[in-house]
């Protein structure tokens, strides 16, 4: 039989009870529908994941003042003060696998323009850990490595800052009070958005890292050390090395334990990214089930048409039709209904993910394997579902069907 034929069929065939074959066809959309939905979720969460990741900088690899032990008391990350400028500049020459090395030290305080204020963090850097952590301007000028040696009053600032404290100003060239240091703005940074942990990349005033340590937290060490690695595979040999490094520079003695701590903190975030890949297909197993629901309700549906149409089988191999036509023929209704139950859960599934997104602000994304995806998996389950009816119909006796009433 003709495929063309045999699927006109199928189609006259559904279309003689289109309440049954709509409700039919409604199990295999609400299955297609919920595990769209769900990779859809799923994947738009990966994707900003590895985009918090490139936001966090180029190979990064971050060294950060560690705790020390106080009367047999360990105390938190950052307490002491061994990491200093030097150590920095021996990490830059050094360490081959570092390509670039910026001293870092931090802290919050009150900053104020006019009458307004805004609680925020800021940071003393050099120049080169813009291109370190990935940042751009908006607006303005950077600092220059002059600046840093003369610890110059100038500042870059963040766009919720500019948001909270200059509302209705262009901040570039005013004055903001950062503590008690008055320092002019030079930039405006551009938008970073949240961090994958949920806190603000865009708060923040950033400074010539000699001028906070001088003039803001009156220290001589740092709290951390930014650096870049060549590339992704020179991350592991460049932590080591520096590892190897700051201890002899620190004078640790073998088994000793650090005064610093060394992270890579793409690393939580791709843990992060895995745990959510694993949360995607545990939530994407579980919204198959109504898959199997479904595929169930097809090969339920597809006997009782084979019971109700009896004569019509006997009728049709009476007159020369073979087991495998009919048993074509009955397929093909199978994956008539799975195919259109698929078509109708995809774009189901689209709609509803786009609902979460605006209603959640979450991203979702839907990548074109995953329709091809739920395609194959609709055909498979009207194949799989269907194959039952269809052997049972192709079965038949033709003159036993002939008689039946």
């Amino acid at each position: 039989m003709h495929w063309a034929a045999t699927w006109r069929m199928a189609m006259r065939a559904l279309s003689r009870n289109k309440l049954r074959t709509l409700l039919t066809m409604l199990g295999i959309t609400i299955g297609i529908a919920a595990v769209i939905c769900t990779v859809a979720i799923g994947q738009g969460g990966q994707a900003m994941i590895q985009r918090q990741i490139a936001t966090l900088g180029t190979n990064l690899v971050w060294i950060e003042a560690g705790g020390r032990n106080v009367n047999g008391l360990r105390t938190g990350n950052g307490a002491t003060k061994t990491l200093t400028v030097e150590d920095a500049d021996a990490l830059r020459l050094e360490v081959p696998e570092l390509v670039s090395v910026a001293p870092h030290v931090d802290g919050q305080t009150q900053i104020a323009y006019g009458n307004l204020n805004w609680y925020t963090r800021y940071r003393g850097v050099p120049p080169n850990y813009f291109h370190i952590a990935n940042w751009s301007l908006a607006e303005g000028s950077l600092f220059t490595s002059d600046d840093v040696a003369r610890a110059a009053d100038v500042c870059l600032v963040g766009h919720t800052v500019v948001k909270y404290v200059f509302p209705f100003d262009d901040p570039l060239g005013h004055i903001l009070r950062v503590g008690t240091l008055p320092c002019r703005i030079i930039g405006v940074l551009a938008e970073k958005g949240l961090s994958p942990s949920g806190w603000d990349q865009d708060d923040f005033v950033m400074l010539p890292y000699t001028t906070a340590m001088k003039k803001l937290k009156g220290q001589w060490w740092l709290d951390d050390i930014f650096s870049s690695a060549s590339s992704t595979a020179a991350i592991p040999a460049a932590e080591d090395e520096a590892a190897r490094l700051l201890r002899s520079r620190h004078h640790i003695l073998p088994g000793q334990p650090d005064d610093f701590n060394i992270r890579h903190p793409a690393d939580l975030f791709r843990a992060q990214a895995s745990a959510s890949r694993t949360l995607t297909l545990m939530l994407a197993s579980i919204a198959s089930v109504s898959l199997l629901v479904g595929g169930i309700g097809i090969m339920n549906i597809m006997l009782v048409g084979v019971t109700e149409r009896t004569r019509e089988i006997g009728l049709r191999m009476a007159v020369g039709a073979t087991e495998e036509n009919v048993r074509l023929q009955f397929l093909t209704e199978a994956l008539v209904l799975s195919l259109l139950g698929g078509v109708a859960g995809v774009a189901g599934g689209e709609f509803a993910a786009t609902g979460v997104s605006d209603a959640l602000h979450w991203p979702t994304h839907l990548s074109p394997l995953a329709i091809v995806a739920a395609a194959g998996c609709s055909a498979f389950i009207g194949i799989f579902f269907g194959y039952y009816p269809a052997r049972k119909a192709s079965e038949l006796d033709p003159i036993e069907a002939l008689r039946y009433e």
